[in-house]
């Protein structure tokens, strides 16, 4: 008897079929492609992920993915997509988000996601730009900026989104490059293997608002030495990995240089800065109700459900 192998699926498996409205030249493109990719290299199946998104041009992002889609509120997309992977635990849940809506009006979302642990992977279009509203400041332009659509120069800090992570809880943090979508698809692969709330801060391109930082600058083209303004960590040697969870001291240590390498300015690092492997908020959620793990929510019949002792305990 003959068995068929298993079908190889690829990144045309994970496109869907609707148009694409995207300014051209949009870093959001090289982000979906790399999204696709990353799908594609872990072979997941389409029916066993579902992405989540806030609102921006980001939040086009669920759209154009051969997946389950969801696009939520402004800022709320951590809050939605947590209780989505509550509910679904054999799911794999991918939230996305622009810079506005991850650190501007869902800063407060982002704390509690890192805070929980939460085993899924959230990935920013940092853009540095409110570009579905016409291009004001988001909250990542740093202090005295002015791009083409801003009358006057930014007169706030921008927020650091490694270090905010750091401080906040994430046990992977990484940082890429929307026009790298082949490394990109790489470091959005490993978040998502990864057991544990994995921010990936992408850098990318606004071409219609964003006239700063443009493909050309992030490319060095007005340097005299033509080099690129990117590097990448692992060149360099630094490891962001925690080797033993226990120790508090590697754990600080390696907590201090992931966020002094993500003030490093001109070039910028992106890779991996930080990773550690410590219990999952599902993990405290199994040990108090143990057959959620071998059924999740959503295969269950909430009315064969003895409720009684609950309310007896809420007197």
């Amino acid at each position: 008897m003959s068995v068929n192998a298993p079908v190889k699926l690829t990144i045309k498996d994970y496109k869907s079929e609707l148009h694409n409205d995207w300014c051209a030249g949009c870093g959001d493109f090289g982000i979906l492609t790399s999204i696709q990719m990353a799908l594609a290299q872990l072979q997941l199946d389409p029916d066993k992920v579902a992405v989540f998104s806030g609102i921006g041009c980001s939040g086009k992002t669920p759209h154009y993915i051969n997946a389950y889609g969801f696009h939520t509120l402004h800022g709320r997309v951590l809050t939605v997509a947590t209780g989505a992977r509550l509910a679904n635990t054999k799911q794999t849940v991918l939230a996305l988000g622009g810079d506005g809506d991850g650190y501007g009006i869902g800063a407060g979302y982002f704390v509690g996601a890192g805070r929980r642990n939460v085993d899924f992977a959230y990935l920013v279009h940092n853009n540095n730009v409110y570009g579905l509203t016409k291009g004001q400041a988001s909250p990542t332009l740093a202090k005295g900026k002015k791009t083409k659509s801003m009358p006057e120069q930014s007169i706030q800090d921008g927020i650091n989104p490694v270090a905010m992570a750091i401080a906040s809880g994430y046990t992977f943090i990484a940082r890429a490059y929307a026009l790298e979508p082949k490394y990109t698809a790489g470091i959005i692969a490993r978040a998502i293997e990864h057991r544990g709330a994995a921010l990936v801060d992408v850098l990318q391109t606004c071409p219609t608002y964003n006239d700063l930082y443009t493909k050309e600058w992030y490319e060095g083209a007005d340097l005299p030495e033509k080099r690129s303004r990117l590097y990448k960590l692992e060149d360099q040697g630094f490891d962001g990995k925690v080797k033993d969870p226990t120790d508090k001291q590697e754990i600080i240590a390696k907590k201090s240089a992931a966020v002094a390498r993500s003030y490093e300015d001109e070039p910028i690092p992106i890779g991996v800065y930080y990773e550690i492997d410590l219990p999952t908020y599902e993990d405290e959620v199994f040990r108090r109700i143990p057959d959620l793990k071998e059924t999740p929510l959503v295969e269950q019949n909430a009315f064969e459900r003895d409720v009684n002792p609950l309310l007896e305990a809420m007197r």
